[in-house]
């Protein structure tokens, strides 16, 4: 078990080079009754795994909740994943992942866990189209033969609080004050999230701040769609920023993650000056230094949309000052 949790931080380095951990576990069988298959979840996610302990079950708990477990003084509701995912646990929920995600600690009960695989995102897919995905976001190939079947869904843990768990976070963008932004005429937002719950919320709110926005799931897409315009921007005699008003992305994503978007964007003379948030659910100071070294131009926690608006019109601000340099003291980190 040690074994899993050594130098998690340390890991944070690998973000610089588009790959990261998965940690692979397994949930048990399915509800038909198949071999239990491999899930994966982004080890950045993780706080600590633990044995199976004692928890309490208050009035009023409803599955697939089972209770609240007391870790280092920190009252964490648990999850039974299997349930989630229409698996039985055949030797017992013996294992908890505890996960730090979008500012809320919660614990996804596991019936065992496999190990730690270091990953390129180019070997992961977005799964969005998968039958019975509704929890799984992607699909990570284990080995670099693409016809192989050594593969690990990759769960969305996003979706999975925001139908199970209830939180404080404005998911629905019911609370929205964002204000109108100003953005050039013809220009968008390219949006880079491959979670749903996300992405519907950021279209919602930047609509409301009469932003046209253009989604995509994977970072490649918003990148090939980036390079498409910047062509178009040169054949017109344009800059970039008149098609491109800025780029709004998630850091975990298939194919290519938000932290290889803003370096190639940033490192690109045509692209530099288009100006880039991320909205990003994993949190700590390896992400934000991170986040300072590729040179992003801002940064919010999800999902604080109005937090976000106010993040949006800072960097088009400053944007339209030509104001150079990442806004390192003004990051915000909520």
């Amino acid at each position: 078990m040690d074994n899993f949790q050594k130098d998690i931080d340390d890991r944070a380095n690998l973000a610089l080079s588009n790959r990261f951990e998965l940690l692979l576990f397994r949930l048990g069988a399915s509800a038909e009754g198949d071999n239990a298959e491999l899930f994966g979840i982004n080890v950045f996610k993780l706080r600590e795994i633990v044995p199976m302990p004692a928890f309490t079950k208050p009035a009023g708990i409803k599955a697939p909740v089972m209770g609240m477990v007391n870790i280092r003084d920190q009252i964490i509701p648990v999850i039974d994943l299997p349930s989630v995912l229409g698996c039985k646990a055949e030797s017992g929920l013996n294992i908890l992942l505890i996960t730090e995600y979008a500012r809320s600690v919660q614990a996804f009960a596991v019936e065992s866990v496999e190990n730690i695989i270091r990953l390129d995102w180019t070997q992961v897919h977005t799964a969005e189209k998968a039958v019975n995905g509704q929890y799984i976001t992607s699909i990570a190939c284990l080995d670099n033969d693409k016809d192989s079947n050594n593969l690990a869904m990759v769960i969305d843990v996003e979706q999975i609080l925001y139908d199970i768990v209830p939180a404080d976070h404005d998911l629905h963008a019911t609370r929205l004050t964002a204000p109108k932004q100003s953005i050039k005429p013809g220009a968008m937002a390219i949006v880079a999230e491959d979670s749903k719950v996300a992405r519907a919320m950021l279209e919602k709110g930047l609509h409301a701040m009469e932003i046209p926005a253009k989604m995509h799931v994977t970072g490649q897409q918003a990148w090939d769609t980036i390079e498409k315009l910047a062509k178009e921007a040169q054949t017109e005699g344009v800059p970039v920023t008149d098609k491109i008003a800025l780029v709004l992305t998630d850091l975990e994503m298939p194919e290519m993650d938000g932290f290889t978007l803003t370096r190639k964007i940033k490192s690109d003379p045509r692209l530099k000056a288009i100006p880039v948030v991320i909205h990003s659910s994993l949190s700590g100071n390896a992400n934000e230094d991170h986040i300072r070294k590729v040179k992003a131009d801002g940064y919010v926690a999800k999902f604080e949309i109005n937090q976000l608006s106010t993040v949006i019109k800072e960097v088009l601000e400053r944007a339209e000052r030509h104001e150079d340099g990442p806004l390192i003291s003004r990051l915000h980190s909520v």
